[in-house]
C-alpha cells in the first residue's frame, strides 16, 4: 500500500529547468568554460558537488568547485526572488495528495533553493521531510535521494511513490523501489529506456490525483 509521494523539485513542482540551464550557461561561458547541450543534459540529476566539480574539471570553468557552486547557487536565488516559475496546478496538486499521504520532496537542488522555492510557494507546511541530493553521498540516478527521503518519513520505499520528469530521476526513483509517476519535461524529455522503466505516465500535474497514486497499488 502506497503510504506517501516524494515529488522532485525541478521540473515537477517549478518551470526551472530552463532557469538553471539559463544561468549556468552565462556563468560558465563568463568564465571562459564550454557550455552545450552536451554539458547540459550531462549535469541533470547531479548534486551541487558533482555539478561544481563537472563544470570545472570537463566544462573548463577555472574557478573550484565550492565557488562555482556557491556563485549558481546566489544566481538562482536571485532569480526565484524576482520569479518562482510555478507550474500550473502544482499548489492544487500537492493539498490534494497531502490530504491522503505523507509528502516528502527529493531534489537535486541544493538546501537554500529546496527552502526558498517552498516558502515563497506557501508550499513548505505540505512536506513531512525534504532532501537535497547534496545531503546523500551520490545524487540521481543513483538511488540515495529517494532512499534518504523514505527514511526521514519513517515509510518504506516500496510503500512511497515518486514524481519525476527526467531520465536521471526515474532511474533513481526506480532504484530505490518506489511506484514511479512520470511527468515528461517537455523542454528536456527523458529517454524511452528511462521512461519505460515508470509505472505511469501523465501530462500534467492537473492527472496527478490521490486515486492515480492508488491505482497501482494491487498491480
Amino acid at each position: 500500500m502506497i503510504e506517501a509521494v516524494v515529488f522532485d523539485l525541478d521540473g515537477v513542482l517549478i518551470e526551472s529547468e530552463e532557469v538553471w540551464d539559463a544561468v549556468r550557461e552565462e556563468y560558465v561561458r563568463e568564465r571562459g568554460g564550454r557550455y552545450d547541450d552536451e554539458i547540459q543534459r550531462a549535469m541533470m540529476g547531479m548534486s551541487s558537488h558533482e555539478w561544481s566539480r563537472y563544470l570545472h574539471e570537463t566544462a573548463g570553468v577555472p574557478d573550484e568547485p565550492e565557488e562555482i557552486n556557491a556563485e549558481v547557487v546566489r544566481r538562482m536565488l536571485a532569480a526565484y526572488r524576482e520569479h518562482l516559475p510555478l507550474f500550473d496546478g502544482a499548489v492544487d496538486a500537492v493539498c490534494r495528495l497531502a490530504e491522503r499521504y505523507a509528502l516528502a520532496v527529493a531534489s537535486s537542488s541544493n538546501r537554500p533553493l529546496i527552502d526558498t522555492v517552498l516558502h515563497v510557494a506557501g508550499l513548505k507546511q505540505y512536506f513531512r521531510a525534504t532532501v537535497s541530493s547534496e545531503e546523500v553521498p551520490r545524487g540521481k540516478p543513483a538511488p540515495d535521494v529517494y532512499l534518504e527521503a523514505a527514511h526521514r518519513l519513517g515509510v518504506e520505499p516500496e510503500c512511497c511513490a515518486a514524481v519525476e520528469d527526467s531520465h536521471s530521476g526515474i532511474r533513481s526513483a526506480k532504484a530505490a523501489g518506489m511506484r514511479v509517476v512520470a511527468i515528461p519535461n517537455p523542454s528536456y524529455p527523458p529517454d524511452a529506456e528511462a521512461l519505460a522503466q515508470a509505472d505511469v505516465v501523465i501530462c500534467s500535474l492537473d492527472e496527478l490525483t490521490p486515486e492515480l497514486i492508488a491505482s497501482g497499488e494491487s498491480a
